[in-house]
């Protein structure tokens, strides 16, 4: 039987056309999909813009404030953001890793961006959590008592936060200071929104040696990765979701899957990568990871499971009989100490 030769050509392109965009639908379903069944946690959004089903609130003041009114500035955006959770019926304050997992509606949870929010106060930052802070920034941009390497003051804020089971977030810190705060934390610390140093050498990007420190056995803590274009690029004006990929790509290279998470930081930066412009575009990035293959196992942790793992960590180390003993001592010594001034002075 003859073959129309002109069929046949006509036949292979409408193939070479329809056999990619049949693929590219069906990589897209299946990211839609992922993230339906796996609710998104992100780590670092400042204001109400999110479509995923767990949000940290990032509460920030300027420096200008620090040493004058930080506590006061931080404690109103503190409530800024329970009285908008109480407003809007589809979110939902949460202070534990077992809320995120009930909860019904949108969790969120509050963090402060900045040490020079607790204005050298241990009393300060125990108050914060009382409100319902989850995580601290060590520092931003201010010079705190973490911002060079820790201070003593700086050391005890570290295993303050341990005690409480708040999360240690690096973000911002200077190499000096993530390195000496891995080595005191006894619990899993957080980069809330960086990048990968090898791929993009921003000050705010993580090095491999704190990568392989991060992950190691003493701590298991996360990077969640920003989605901060002028972080990502070094100065590219092309900046897209391929970009975000290779600094995922490279993490899991150095530290292993275990060890990513998402920190879009939306609202807090003005440029991001073309096709993430916006939150909805969050499965745009999941559909690049499968098409570099990486499994849905990889991405659920990467979406969700690997913060939470940290999550329960921390809390885990408020509820360990060593810190327990520890903060039971630091109260007789802080009584005796007030005790003996009081019969000084009679």
């Amino acid at each position: 039987m003859k073959r129309n030769p002109t069929k046949l050509l006509l036949w292979l392109m409408f193939l070479s056309d329809s056999v990619p965009f049949t693929y590219e639908k069906s990589m897209r379903e299946q990211a839609i999909k992922l993230m339906q069944d796996t609710r998104l946690i992100d780590g670092y959004i400042k204001y109400f813009t999110c479509q995923c089903l767990f949000q940290f609130w990032s509460v920030y003041v300027l420096c200008s404030a620090q040493n004058k009114d930080a506590v006061r500035l931080t404690l109103e955006q503190i409530d800024v953001v329970k009285r908008m959770c109480n407003s809007y019926e589809e979110l939902e304050l949460v202070t534990t890793s077992q809320g995120i997992s009930d909860s019904k509606k949108i969790a969120c949870l509050i963090g402060i961006e900045g040490g020079h929010s607790i204005d050298s106060s241990l009393a300060t930052l125990r108050m914060y959590y009382d409100l319902g802070v989850r995580y601290m920034t060590l520092t931003h941009s201010c010079n705190t008592p973490c911002v060079t390497g820790l201070t003593a003051f700086g050391q005890e804020v570290v295993k303050e936060m341990n005690r409480l089971g708040m999360l240690i977030d690096l973000s911002h810190t200077s190499d000096s200071t993530a390195k000496d705060a891995l080595h005191i934390s006894k619990a899993p610390v957080i980069f809330s929104h960086s990048a990968a140093f090898s791929v993009c050498n921003h000050s705010r990007n993580v090095p491999d040696d704190i990568l392989q420190q991060l992950v190691s056995k003493r701590n298991r803590g996360i990077i969640m990765v920003t989605f901060n274009a002028d972080v990502l690029a070094c100065g590219r004006e092309v900046v897209n979701i391929s970009t975000l990929a290779d600094h995922f790509d490279y993490i899991k290279k150095i530290a292993g899957p275990e060890s990513i998470g998402i920190g879009g930081d939306y609202d807090g930066v003005e440029r991001f990568p073309e096709g993430l412009e916006d939150v909805s575009k969050y499965p745009y990035l999941i559909e690049e990871l499968l098409r570099r293959g990486w499994s849905e196992t990889e991405l659920k942790a990467v979406l969700r499971e690997n913060f939470l793992r940290v999550f329960r960590e921390v809390e885990k180390r408020n509820r360990n009989w060593e810190f327990l003993f520890q903060s039971f001592c630091q109260h007789i010594c802080l009584m005796l100490s007030c005790t003996h001034g009081r019969l000084l002075t009679l």
